[in-house]
């Protein structure tokens, strides 16, 4: 072992002493999601006469609409605890029962909290489309458990709360307090039974009359609700304040971007002048509805329109990506800010969804496994005591990336594991609390969390 390598290893030590006693300055990225925290928290508000709005007290929102005969909610938040406390607010203005439920897809934070709607004597319809909870289903048909794997570190689930801001568009919440739990509810109480395969239905329950429409984006089963009386349109997933999810780092089958954008174009078309997101706050008048609804639209389609362009030219994901930025006219407004998504993994997701994994680089047909690659650089870089160097060189000069990609070889190569494990635990730990995108923020610390364990186990 060279001199070097000893001072790292020291080097290393002593910092992990250090870091266990050091409170660090808060960065930028995290000042820029702590900022939203305040829009949050719980809030419910009556938008319009008889049309009520839940956000903030569980990861998503729900819509209550007052009919004369009943209430019908529009979704039903992720779990029972946080759904319970939404409906007693709605009771100071409303003992109605509720009648109906309509879930807008099937994702767990969206479906999970359906118990809290039976109430003595009431077995509300619940209707959803009929290929509900579609995504789910192709996990467990194909056997895929890993995604979950990567579901937990998307959502922080495994880091302390003090180390979670929020999740970009809700608040962030542990496992079982309102977090979603899977893609389909959990709940055998309540399951959907009423489900509909046409583009557009008209429903007339508990006195209130509205429409299901059929509006593939974030999930293939996604619906929203048009409730023409007053104005106001439930858009489920497709909508919330951020750059839309149109590829999520968990893991999921292609997210059709066109239709998404097809869809918000839709909304658009109803001339709405209220609109409720799936998560986040109601936004009121119509001139701000068009707006926000506009801009969605022409940011997914900008991306698509110009990742499709990029394709034809020959281009890899990887160029595609500096290909596709957003106009700055776009870049700017606030729905379009990457807290949750990104558009960098919608280029990608783009790319993969039509043309598959080969980016058309005959190179990467039969690529090296990651541990001959790996032992080809380590060679290059003059052995693997010096790639160790560079990879903690690159580390203390502010190069978060490169540190981490440099220990991958070492890792592959076994190689100084334990110094390459702590080394790219800190850099993944820069990499996240410089990261003002929630979910790769709570990947990253994630990860770091358990590499710092495993360095820590192996050197018992």
């Amino acid at each position: 072992m060279s001199a070097r390598v000893v001072q790292i290893v020291l080097f290393v030590v002593i910092a992990l002493a250090l870091r266990a006693t050091a409170v660090d300055a808060q960065t930028d990225a995290e000042a820029r999601l702590a900022a939203l925290n305040p829009d949050l928290e719980p809030h419910f508000e009556e938008l319009v006469d008889g049309v009520y709005v839940a956000s903030g007290y569980g990861v998503s929102t729900i819509g209550f609409i007052v009919g004369d005969d009943g209430i019908v909610a529009i979704d039903a938040g992720a779990a029972q605890v946080t759904t319970a406390k939404a409906l007693e607010e709605l009771r100071t203005y409303s003992d109605a029962p509720v009648v109906a439920v309509i879930l807008t897809h099937g994702h767990g934070d969206h479906t999970g909290g359906l118990p809290a709607f039976l109430e003595p004597g009431q077995t509300p319809q619940v209707w959803a489309r009929a290929n509900f909870g579609v995504e789910g289903s192709a996990f467990a048909e194909s056997g895929i458990t890993y995604a979950a794997v990567r579901g937990r570190r998307q959502a922080g689930f495994l880091l302390p709360m003090e180390m979670r801001i929020n999740n970009g568009i809700a608040p962030a919440m542990p496992p079982g307090g309102g977090a979603p739990r899977g893609f389909q509810t959990e709940s055998k109480e309540v399951q959907p039974d009423r489900l509909f395969a046409e583009d557009r239905i008209e429903l007339h329950i508990g006195g209130v009359t509205l429409q299901l429409v059929a509006a593939p984006g974030e999930t293939d089963d996604q619906l929203y609700v048009w409730y023409p009386e007053g104005r106001v349109i439930f858009s489920g997933d497709n909508l919330y304040k951020s750059w839309p999810n149109l590829y999520a780092i968990r893991g999921t089958p292609y997210r059709d971007v066109k239709k998404w954008s097809d869809a918000v174009n839709m909304m658009l078309g109803e001339n709405p002048e209220f609109l409720v997101p799936g998560h986040t706050r109601a936004i009121s008048g119509a001139d701000q509805v068009a707006g926000v609804l506009a801009a969605y639209r022409d940011g997914i389609r900008h991306v698509f329109d110009k990742t499709i362009e990029g394709i034809n030219l020959g281009m890899t994901p990887d160029e595609l990506v500096e290909y596709a930025k957003l106009p700055e006219s776009l870049a700017g407004h606030p729905y379009l800010q990457p807290y949750y998504g990104h558009p960098d993994w919608a280029v990608r997701s783009i790319f993969t969804g039509y043309l598959g994994w080969f980016d058309g680089n005959p190179t990467n047909l039969h690529r090296y496994s990651t541990k001959d690659h790996a032992r080809r650089v380590a060679s290059l870089a003059g052995g693997v005591d010096r790639l160790l160097e560079e990879a903690d060189s690159a580390l203390n000069e502010g190069d978060a990336q490169w540190a981490a990609e440099l220990c991958d070889y070492l890792l592959a190569l076994g190689e100084h594991e334990i110094h390459a494990m702590l080394i790219k635990s800190s850099a993944l730990e820069s990499l996240g609390r410089n990261s003002a995108n929630a979910l790769a923020r709570n990947y990253y610390l994630t990860v770091a969390q358990e590499l710092r364990r495993s360095a820590e186990k192996k050197d018992d």
